[in-house]
């Protein structure tokens, strides 16, 4: 009964020599289904530099044994097939964007399947003035999205600078209404996305816990639950159902109604446990607030995956002892990460635990402490610390406010510790201090924090109207105004800082 599937990959065969990865992923059967089913030909079967096809002379008897299907023809691949602008442009973009990481569960779509989604969504509803959130977007449906109509308000939402910074060029060059803010949706979200989206699209990681958290948060985004829709990747091998009824289950437990679900809509260049393929879940919110979401460990791969143990508890007290401190100050205990609120009032110092850390966490963390000193444990090939230029980077952008040290291999060799202490007010210029001031209210909206640290530099010299007309000056982005610092993509805090300082030296 099951055997169609099958048929395909005796077809693909049949007609010509192809890989393992296309005999997965074009008619989306999983892997090892595909291994079984090539060694039970394998005496019909020929390989040829990783390539697997019929032996010439079985092909009629293959023929006959195992004729063709009829095939329903997808009209959106049809579709697809006559937007051939946008689909080129679509390749460009993913052919450069920054590469999959592998602690994220990244896995590339194909640009077919990236234009699809545009042309789904466009065709099912009217996009144009509407509000589309992409919570993740390594796919870069946003752009996709954006080539087919251009009327849409997209945002992304990532915890990937690299990407944010590539889809923000991007859109950007072309004129596109794509807003890139960024979070780690485990630590919630940029208050200005709550209950602010038409749409939401996601693809997950396929955990349990992932599409648990994931769809949580799209919950939270849309402005009206009632008319609006969470839209979800997601796939499990046919091998596996038990996997799949799990996703499901936590899918209703958050209140999500299945409108439909779409059989290998998505397609892959990876993903071959579940044929290179996944579903599109189309979903409809009965309540308002799913219930809490309070797990961290949601990938399948690294440090973050739901079977990673965490640092030992000898690595924790050496941190601990690391960080500096008043000599009256007993050693702070480390906090897990996070920087949804200001960290660590009333703290002398600050330990914070980041040794799960996939890059971004060590600057939000910074930008979240309110003490003078903290110390840090990433992981010791972490981005910001394991090269020079990594270092000067991190530094630089928080030279107002702390100076760093970093200290590799530390406590061992898994991991580094990064110290930081507060810069004197007395060593910055007015510049630094204005600076200094909008870094230590990383929580505020960023139009606010700035005018006050201009009046509070100025010693009062700057009125309120003076300030705001200063920043309205000098804002690179008028929008990154109504953003909280902590929630912009680190370029466009690296394009900020400067701006913020050079406010300051304008006379009155």
């Amino acid at each position: 009964m099951h055997a169609r599937k099958l048929r395909g990959v005796l077809t693909l065969l049949r007609d010509d020599w192809h890989t393992l990865a296309e005999l997965v992923r074009l008619p989306a059967v999983p892997r090892r289904t595909v291994q079984e089913l090539l060694a039970a030909a394998e005496d019909d079967l020929e390989l040829r530099d990783g390539r697997y096809r019929v032996r010439p002379e079985r092909v009629d008897a293959w023929s006959r044994a195992f004729p063709a299907g009829h095939d329903v023809a997808d009209p959106l691949d049809a579709l697809v097939s006559r937007h051939t602008d946008q689909l080129r442009s679509i390749l460009a973009d993913i052919d450069a964007v920054p590469s999959p990481v592998a602690a994220l569960d990244h896995v590339q779509a194909t640009a077919e399947t990236a234009l699809k989604r545009a042309l789904w969504l466009d065709s099912t509803y009217d996009l144009t003035g509407r509000r589309l959130l992409c919570l993740g977007d390594h796919d870069l449906t946003s752009l996709a999205v954006c080539a087919v109509n251009d009327d849409v308000e997209v945002t992304v939402v990532d915890v990937d600078e690299r990407l944010l910074e590539f889809v923000d060029t991007r859109a950007r060059a072309r004129g596109w209404k794509v807003r890139c803010l960024h979070a780690d949706f485990r630590f919630g979200l940029p208050p200005t996305l709550l209950e602010s989206a038409d749409l939401v699209f996601s693809d997950p990681p396929y955990t349990p816990e992932g599409m648990a958290l994931f769809a949580a948060r799209a919950i939270e985004t849309l402005a009206d639950p009632a008319r609006g829709r969470v839209l979800l990747a997601y796939g499990f091998s046919d091998r596996t159902p038990a996997l799949g009824l799990k996703v499901q289950q936590e899918l209703q437990r958050l209140g999500l109604v299945f409108e439909a679900v779409l059989p290998a809509f998505h397609r892959f260049d990876g993903a071959q446990a579940i044929g290179s393929a996944a579903d599109l879940y189309v979903c409809r919110p009965t309540t308002r607030r799913p219930p809490a979401v309070p797990r961290t460990a949601i990938y399948t791969h690294g440090p973050q995956s739901v079977e990673s143990s965490g640092p030992s508890a000898e690595v924790l007290d050496r941190l601990s002892q690391l960080a500096p401190r008043p000599e009256s100050s007993p050693p702070p205990k480390p906090r897990a990460p996070g920087w949804a609120e200001p960290v660590g009032r009333g703290a002398a110092s600050l330990a914070m635990e980041l040794s799960a850390d996939p890059g971004p966490w060590l600057l939000r963390s910074v930008l979240a402490c309110v003490p003078g000193r903290m110390a840090a444990l990433v992981p010791n090939n972490h981005p910001a610390v394991s090269s020079q230029r990594g270092q000067q980077e991190l530094a630089s952008l928080v030279d107002s406010r702390f100076r760093l040290r970093f200290l590799r291999s530390t406590p061992d060799d898994k991991h580094a510790v990064v110290v930081a202490d507060q810069v004197p007010a007395g060593d910055l210029d007015a510049g630094g201090l204005v600076v200094r001031e909008v870094l230590l209210r990383a929580h505020g909206k960023l139009g606010n924090t700035w005018r006050e640290a201009l009046i509070t530099a100025s010693r009062g010299a700057l009125t309120k109207r003076e300030a705001r007309e200063r920043v309205e000056r000098f804002a690179p982005d008028e929008d990154d105004l109504a953003v909280r610092l902590i929630d912009l993509p680190r370029h466009r805090i690296a394009a900020l800082l400067p701006a913020v300082a050079a406010s300051a030296g304008v006379s009155a």
